[in-house]
């Protein structure tokens, strides 16, 4: 079977780490190792990943030496991976118990190193484990096909469904960047013309962050993608105004969920 490493970054989240964690270790796909960056949390995640890391050998955390954000929290796993590919996993969300299963069997026929799945929305507050999820018609629905000119306009991939073939690109970090860094990844896969296929079956599940939030911020996305398209994509300002404007509609569209 093939070795997956599952990346999470972790800051501060005690109060939902064990879910998430605890929705890997459930996984019907059990060759796996669970990367862990603990980036300087000031409660007590570390602690719980230990206990974790006590109960499962799979679980492999890892304290940051400073806090550097979770692109680089992310990276510092990465560079740990021994797996054939790499998925990914914050630690708020987390995965039905069949994802890395039907997601393997999918990736080993879609002819291309980047897939990613549908996912469900439920609000951040939701006290429960994976296994008391009831499916709700909240849900974000991946396209089956999407290329590069299409990501420009719009992040399709959910990060907390994403999986790369780490055997085809490597292991690929994220840019070091503030915000929009998975999007940053999945683009600098594509850029060559590769393609990302979608197994439409929403198989994971993500919090909907609170108002004031980074990710609930809409506006301040804005900035953060005007410097993707023009810094490290490198777009004119003409495909950069046109990138912003889709992106602007799909995002109201996608709140809406």
């Amino acid at each position: 079977m093939p070795l997956v490493s599952v990346v999470m970054p972790v800051h501060n989240s005690a109060a939902t780490l064990g879910p998430s964690v605890r929705s890997v270790l459930g996984q019907t796909h059990t060759d796996f190792e669970l990367l862990i960056t603990d980036d300087a949390s000031s409660d007590d995640s570390m602690e719980q990943l230990r206990e974790l890391a006590r109960q499962d050998e799979r679980v492999r955390p890892e304290p940051a030496e400073r806090q550097g954000g979770a692109a680089r929290a992310r990276n510092l796993a990465i560079a740990r991976a021994k797996g054939d590919y790499i998925a990914f996993l914050d630690s708020d969300d987390f995965w039905l118990p069949t994802k890395l299963e039907k997601q393997l069997a999918f990736a080993e026929t879609a002819g291309t190193p980047l897939t990613f799945t549908s996912y469900y929305k439920m609000d951040a507050l939701y006290p429960g484990e994976a296994a008391d999820f009831v499916p709700n018609d909240r849900v974000v629905w991946a396209p089956e096909h999407v290329d590069y000119r299409a990501m420009l306009i719009t992040d399709h991939i959910g990060a907390l469904t994403a999986m790369y073939d780490r055997r085809v690109v490597g292991s690929k970090p994220m840019p070091d960047m503030p915000k929009r860094q998975d999007y940053a990844l999945w683009l600098s896969i594509m850029r060559d013309g590769t393609p990302a296929r979608a197994l439409r079956e929403p198989l994971a599940v993500y919090r909907a962050q609170r108002a004031g939030s980074l990710s609930s911020n809409k506006l301040s996305l804005v900035q953060y993608n005007w410097e993707l398209y023009r810094r490290h994509e490198q777009l004119s300002l003409y495909r950069s105004t046109r990138a912003l404007a889709g992106a602007a509609w799909h995002s109201v569209r996608k709140s809406r969920i």
